[in-house]
């Protein structure tokens, strides 16, 4: 708990086998009340890691629903759970589990409803491994999303994003794209009126870490320009069902 409000971590897991024991034992169970673990159907055995850890609220989906349908998901099971403060932390160890502390206070002092771990802010992105070719597309994609946004984020591609319940509960999630649910998710807090804060986040780049290969980056770009072009036309009175 914090300040009286129950802190859940969720973790949309796909081959998290190998990173799972490492990002899990980082959390701050001092004030991490619940875990929930969703597995997109993974070939590997990180259902069988996850439930030798202890994870309590361990969820394996029949088929791959993608990365979307994962956090689905994981932000449905953490509404019923009754979760305060909602925290996506990826279980490959890409992110940090160390800055959850940092991420929680903001949300549990009513400083911001939403806050995201930035590899941008500073220099944690090509320090820690990020492609060039990845660093170069996310700073043009952040700056035509800020455009057309009328926002000032560092980046709108991180993974590591920390919620209030009243986010989750008054943005339509669930009618997102599953391949965009990221940005269209960041849409739809904005159209809200909800604003979100920003910490810097060092980042890890290595074999066992998620990554999507060229060819998912490409449709990811085009998708989050798709996103933000509807997004304008929405504020100039041309209707978008999903802010709403």
């Amino acid at each position: 708990m914090y300040n009286n409000k129950k802190v859940i971590v969720v973790m949309p897991a796909y081959k998290a086998a190998l990173t799972l024991e490492k990002t899990y034992k980082e959390i701050p169970f001092d004030l991490v009340d619940e875990v929930i673990l969703v597995d997109d159907h993974s070939p590997d055995n990180t259902v069988e890691v996850a439930k030798s850890l202890g994870i309590k609220h361990v969820i394996r989906h029949d088929v791959n629903k993608g990365y979307g349908g994962n956090q689905k998901t994981c932000y449905t099971k953490a509404l019923e759970l009754g979760g305060d403060i909602v925290i996506m932390l990826h279980p490959d160890y890409q992110y940090t589990p160390l800055l959850l502390t940092a991420m929680i206070s903001i949300i549990g002092n009513g400083l911001y409803p939403v806050v995201f771990g930035s590899r941008i802010l500073g220099k944690g992105a090509l320090k820690g491994g990020m492609p060039m070719y990845k660093y170069i597309a996310n700073r043009f994609l952040t700056f035509f999303q800020n455009v057309l946004l009328g926002q000032k984020l560092s980046e709108y591609h991180t993974g590591y994003r920390a919620f209030s319940k009243e986010v989750l509960e008054k943005t339509p999630f669930h009618k997102c794209d599953d391949d965009f649910v990221d940005n269209e998710m960041i849409a739809q807090i904005f159209w809200k009126g909800f604003e979100i804060a920003e910490i810097t986040c060092p980042t890890k780049y290595f074999d066992e870490a998620s990554s999507i290969n060229f060819t998912r980056s490409s449709k990811y770009g085009l998708g989050v320009l798709r996103v933000s072009v509807r997004y304008r036309l929405a504020k100039l009175g041309i209707g978008w069902n999903l802010l709403s």
